[in-house]
Formats: structure tokens, C-alpha cells, sequence
């Protein structure tokens, strides 16, 4: 069984362990003093109650249904995300990793936090899109359901979800709407 507490993990960045349920079940020293949130507040509720973080855009990035939390479930390499964090004294700008991470039968799932740096230069335009993915990202902007795109380009349905998934983590989004929006807005498709 894992341990309730601050101490449960150590890190000299701020640290929030969380079960499959998104139940917070370590919040360490660092997280308090990035946060203003005690663990004793913090351990027992949802990361997403505690975080509330919402991204550069606001829009809400931290619900019950965090697409971040479900593909670190799933087992996805989740990017590094800046978001704008819930605090004592206001919101906070910061840049989170969420990490899977092996805990007996039980699996764990970390989000380390570091306040953003002002200076810190915009993120790159992504150029990690395979070909394929750029096909299938062109297809859905286009309106095309997965299973029409698998027959379209001669693939498994399950592989053109891998690759919606990919383009998902890739641009940094939860949906395939925002996917295709943000494909717009860095001119990956026209």
C-alpha cells in the first residue's frame, strides 16, 4: 500500500504523486513552496482539483478526464507542458513532465513541476509529424473518421489510432479538434 504522505517521494523540484485514480498521494516541500498548497491539503484530493491548470490559452488542461493522466496510464511518452497552475497568491506559470512510474501492483504516476523562466523561448514549431502522420492529420482536418482513413490508406483502424494518439502528443493537445486547430495555427496543414 502506498504511504500518504509528503515524504513518500523525494525530489528537489516540485513533486505530486498520483494513483490511477488521479487521487494525489505524495505532495513534497517543493511543491508546497511552488504552490502555497500544504500536502496535508493537497494529498487525498485529485490532482486536478489541486492544480487546476489550464494552458497558455486557457483553456482547462486539469479535469477528470486529463488526456495527459490517460496516456501516461496507457503507457504514452507524455511531453513536458507548460501550464498555468493554481496558487495562494494567483496563478503560476510552470512547465510539467508527467512520468509513469512502477509501484507494485499498484501503478504510480508523477508530475514534476518547475516554475517557468520568463525568458524562456517560445516552443518550436513540431517537426517530429512522420509522413504518415501528416497524411492522416490532413485526412481529419479534412472531416475523415478514423475507420474511412485505415481504408483509405490501406491500414489497420488501430494503427491510424496509434498514429491520432502520436499526432496528439506531438502538438500538445487532448483532442482531435484541438489537434487540428493547432496544426492550423503552426501551419502544418493548410
Amino acid at each position: 500500500m502506498v504511504e500518504r504522505s509528503a515524504k513518500a517521494f523525494r525530489s528537489g523540484d516540485a513533486l505530486c504523486a498520483f494513483d490511477a485514480d488521479l487521487t494525489v498521494v505524495s505532495w513534497n516541500r517543493a511543491a508546497e513552496e511552488l504552490t502555497g498548497v500544504s500536502a496535508a491539503d493537497a494529498v487525498g484530493r485529485h490532482c486536478w482539483e489541486v492544480l487546476g491548470g489550464r494552458d497558455e490559452r486557457g483553456d482547462i488542461v486539469c479535469h477528470p478526464g486529463c488526456s495527459t493522466a490517460r496516456l501516461a496510464r496507457e503507457g504514452w511518452p507524455v511531453r513536458c507542458q507548460g501550464l498555468l497552475i493554481n496558487a495562494r497568491d494567483g496563478k503560476r506559470r510552470i512547465e510539467m513532465s508527467t512520468v509513469a512510474v512502477g509501484d507494485g501492483d499498484r501503478p504510480l504516476f508523477l508530475h514534476v513541476m518547475v516554475p517557468r523562466r520568463e525568458s524562456a523561448s517560445p516552443p518550436a514549431v513540431p517537426d517530429c509529424l512522420t509522413r504518415r502522420q501528416r497524411q492522416v492529420l490532413m485526412l481529419l482536418a479534412d472531416g475523415v473518421p478514423a475507420k474511412v482513413i485505415a481504408t483509405r490508406l490501406g491500414l489497420a483502424e488501430a494503427t491510424v489510432r496509434n498514429h491520432i494518439r502520436a499526432i496528439l502528443v506531438a502538438l500538445g493537445t487532448h483532442s482531435q479538434l484541438e489537434a487540428i486547430a493547432e496544426a492550423h495555427r503552426l501551419q502544418l496543414i493548410a
